[in-house]
């Protein structure tokens, strides 16, 4: 073997590792020049954007389809107040029945009234499906308890207790201050539960501002109190020399005190000698 021809394949060996390091090299540049171009880039992301969709509506519409929507279905109507007559006529149109499972006491509705369902309005059900309904039995009756002469505070405690509801009113009243001395409707009506019952409380005798008799002879004295419907109930007689003989010179209440009508009024009127 002669030592020129392996230098030769030596040298001829790394020219062609040069000539594909420049050919990888013009290639990478090619590639970075166009592909790495930024409206390229946006145009592979819509292409695999579009081939996401196609491939959705092929396998959901084709391969893998929805089953189809029932076609017998009904729109539930609101049954409420109406009877069960009403009601299974209107179903019928519809396809659909009605049947009763329970009742309860209802303040408003009248007995027989429909006032609850299932399904409720405006869901949907299968024709040939029964509906499942409540009925009214009808307000509750009670007889209105007699609180009349009780204190108006437990009045209305055994009244509220009883399911009624309660208003109260005042009026003056011989009856002491705060007590029942009437109500509406009377004790012992029939009544539907909840009612409203008046009560009329008592604010006790009316009042009369206590006039000035000081100075007044008795007789006039008694005139003004029988006008205001007050009673000089204790009249004593006082010695006075030279004066006041005939005349009011003391009173109890005091002029200007407040006091219920019919109330008692003291007096004492000076006397001539002892």
């Amino acid at each position: 073997m002669k030592l020129g021809g392996s230098l030769r394949r030596s040298r001829g060996g790394r020219d062609s590792l040069s000539q594909v390091g420049k050919w990888t090299a013009a290639a990478g540049q090619y590639i970075a020049a166009h592909f790495g171009h930024p409206r390229f880039l946006a145009g592979v992301g819509l292409l695999a954007v579009l081939g996401f969709g196609a491939g959705f509506l092929i396998s959901t519409n084709v391969l893998f389809p929805a089953p189809p929507p029932p076609g017998d279905l009904s729109r539930v109507p609101d049954l409420s107040g109406k009877t069960m007559a009403d009601a299974s006529s209107l179903l019928l149109e519809l396809g659909l029945s009605v049947r009763s499972v329970d009742s309860l006491r209802h303040p408003f509705l009248p007995e027989g009234s429909i006032v609850g369902q299932s399904p409720l309005p405006g869901q949907l059900a299968l024709v040939g499906d029964t509906l499942r309904v409540a009925l009214s039995q009808g307000p509750e009756t009670r007889a209105v308890p007699n609180v009349v002469r009780l204190r108006a505070d437990r009045a209305e405690m055994v009244l509220e207790a009883t399911g009624f509801q309660v208003t109260v009113d005042s009026v003056e009243s011989g009856r002491p201050r705060g007590t029942v001395v009437a109500m509406t409707p009377d004790a012992g009506t029939e009544a539907t539960v909840p009612h409203g019952i008046l009560l009329t409380v008592s604010r006790g005798p009316p009042m009369v501002e206590m006039p000035l008799l000081l100075g007044l002879r008795q007789e006039e004295a008694l005139l003004v109190l029988d006008s205001l419907g007050l009673n000089a109930t204790d009249i004593q007689t006082r010695f006075r020399f030279g004066r006041d003989q005939g005349l009011v010179v003391e009173q109890e209440p005091p002029a200007t005190t407040l006091v219920e009508r019919g109330g008692a009024v003291r007096l004492v009127v000076g006397r001539r000698g002892r």
